[in-house]
C-alpha cells in the first residue's frame, strides 16, 4: 500500500494563518444596540488610525456593519469620533 503524503493547500496565503479579531461576539453578548451616542462602543470597530474595520475582521452580519458604520459616521460628524487618528 503506497500513500503519498501531500503538504496542505493553504489558499494562497503563504502558510501565514492570523488570528482574527471576532467583535460580534462582544456586540451580541452585551445585546448593547449600536447608536452614535455610544462612543466607547463604537471605538471597538475601529482601528488605531481611525479606519472602521471591515465586517470580516468584526464578524458582524451586513445588516449590522451598515449600522455600524452609519453610527461612526454621524459620531464623527457631530465630534464624539476622530476621523483620524493624532498619532502617525
Amino acid at each position: 500500500m503506497n500513500v503519498e503524503l501531500t503538504e496542505k493547500d493553504d489558499g494562497g496565503r503563504g502558510g501565514v494563518f492570523r488570528n482574527k479579531r471576532r467583535l460580534a461576539d462582544f456586540y451580541l453578548q452585551n445585546k448593547t444596540p449600536v447608536d452614535y451616542h455610544n462612543a466607547d462602543v463604537l471605538r471597538r470597530f475601529l482601528t488605531p488610525e481611525g479606519k472602521i474595520l471591515p465586517s470580516r475582521r468584526t464578524g458582524l452580519t451586513s445588516t449590522n456593519q451598515r449600522k455600524m458604520t452609519k453610527a461612526v459616521k454621524r459620531a464623527r460628524m457631530i465630534g464624539l469620533l476622530p476621523f483620524t487618528s493624532a498619532e502617525f
